[in-house]
């Protein structure tokens, strides 16, 4: 029981890697063609780049149906587990509370969240397939504390 906790726990912090990984060097490398209309204003409420959203699901569903239905492999069932619970984690944040692709009530108040959305908007600043920086998704480094008004 521990061990799928663990297992849970940490593939989610895992996938901040792969989507840092992901997004730098996929989506603005040679899938840029899915994620250029992500950086650019338009009206539509789907995007070519919520394609990624439907790979990442195909791989936490495929890791739920081989730890289901494999012997031996009942651990594949948590890694998917730890998949879809980071695929909420980015949807709640990146869709909703960032980009209000669904309309709420949000103001951030917390340092973490203040850090994670500013270093978002500082790689959206950037329109084009290279020179964006701040690649991740949950996590945010120091350099990106936004400065406090007076």
């Amino acid at each position: 029981m521990l061990l799928n906790i663990l297992l849970v726990i940490g593939t989610f912090f895992f996938m901040e890697g792969v989507a840092w990984f992901t997004h730098k060097y996929v989506m603005h490398g040679f899938l840029w063609s899915w994620h250029e209309d992500h950086h650019n204003h338009h009206k539509n409420f789907l995007e070519k780049n919520d394609y990624f959203a439907v790979v990442f699901a195909v791989f936490s569903v495929s890791f739920f149906a081989v730890g289901s239905f494999v012997p031996g492999w009942e651990f594949m069932f948590y890694i998917g587990m730890g998949v879809l619970a980071y695929g909420i984690f980015y949807f709640t944040f990146h869709d909703i509370i960032v980009h209000r692709r669904i309309r709420i009530k949000f103001v951030a108040k917390s340092r973490y969240m203040k850090r994670i959305m500013y270093a978002h908007y500082v790689h959206h600043k950037v329109h084009t397939k290279n020179g964006a920086e701040a690649f991740g998704f949950l996590f945010a480094p120091k350099k990106y504390e936004p400065k406090e008004r007076v």
